[in-house]
């Protein structure tokens, strides 16, 4: 076990290289660039060639890699070209939200999705079922910044109960933290939510089709011993790693609903970094998205061990 964690650590470290790479290369290659963004089509040739040496961007490529690399090993991340903060400053003020958002969405998607899943496989036919899938299908259909739109019309305008604007701490107490976060943590979550709702129905269906099940009911056991403990157990498996890859989705759906609702997080701040062509910012904000990502389904992976006992990695004996 010791050593596929150390090999899976490798491999996810090695994901990272690439993305780093990528990212420094990719955005270089992008036509204009910060000198351009920040002087204007107006500037003179003096100050451009000043403003480059101040950035480092005059430097030869092959140097400016070699120091983004070792920035990246010592956590140096240099300061923003378009402001005087740091870049550990500006991603710190905007994960937090981003973040919160994001476990809201989980939170909901999962609490909702798990149960309609179980209720629709084994109402197979029946209203429960059509009315969960009939749900799952419009969560699918509708992009989550829309979702936002309509949330924040129906509580924030209508009924004035929740806001719909800004973000609020959690430092400033849990309430009016989860009411500043529960409109977009929904609106993420229920996309989320449909597509893990879809899985869990079609993964149980199948497994309460299997053989083992048949002969289970046929030795009378209590259909809530087969129900949740043999069933549900091995449904999961599937589930879990739809859950884990889904999580793409809620970081991308967050980018989104963060400009519906003002929240300044990691995608208005990436968003604002690309169009200024701040590099230093926009490379660590996709970075540190890759490695939730990456290390997210490295956790998935550890996770089938406790799902399923019998799974066993880095030839361990079941």
């Amino acid at each position: 076990m010791r050593r596929y964690i150390a090999k899976r650590v490798a491999h996810a470290l090695f994901i990272m290289w690439l993305v780093a790479t990528t990212v420094f290369f990719g955005l270089r290659a992008i036509p204009g660039g910060p000198v351009r963004t920040m002087l204007g089509q107006e500037a003179t040739p003096e100050a451009r060639q000043a403003l480059r040496e101040q950035l480092g961007l005059n430097q030869p490529w092959y140097v400016q890699y070699a120091d983004w690399m070792v920035d990246l090993v010592t956590l140096d991340f240099g300061q923003s070209i378009t402001t005087s903060e740091t870049v550990s400053a500006a991603v710190g003020a905007a994960a937090p939200r981003t973040f919160s958002i994001a476990i809201v969405a989980v939170v909901v998607g999962l609490s909702v999705a798990i149960p309609a899943g179980v209720l629709s496989a084994t109402r197979k036919r029946e209203p429960v079922d059509y009315v969960a899938t009939v749900g799952a299908f419009l969560g699918l259909s509708m992009p989550a910044f829309f979702v936002g739109i309509l949330l924040a019309l129906i509580f924030g305008v209508w009924f004035n109960v929740l806001p719909v604007f800004g973000y609020t701490p959690i430092s400033e107490g849990f309430v009016p933290w989860l009411e500043s976060i529960i409109l977009p943590g929904i609106a993420v979550g229920l996309p989320y939510g449909a597509v893990v709702m879809r899985m869990m129905r079609s993964s149980l269906l199948e497994v309460l089709d299997e053989q083992y099940m048949k002969t289970a009911l046929a030795k009378g056991v209590h259909p809530r011993v087969r129900l949740f403990k043999h069933a549900i157990q091995n449904a999961l498996i599937p589930v879990v790693t739809v859950a884990g890859i889904q999580l793409a989705l809620v970081l991308v759906g967050s980018v989104t609903v963060e400009i519906v609702f003002g929240i300044q997080g990691l995608g208005r701040l990436l968003v604002d970094s690309m169009l200024d062509r701040n590099y230093p910012v926009t490379q660590i904000v996709i970075l540190l998205v890759a490695a939730v990502l990456v290390f997210t389904n490295l956790a998935v992976d550890l996770a089938y061990t406790a799902i399923d006992p019998r799974i066993r990695y880095g030839g361990d004996e079941a």
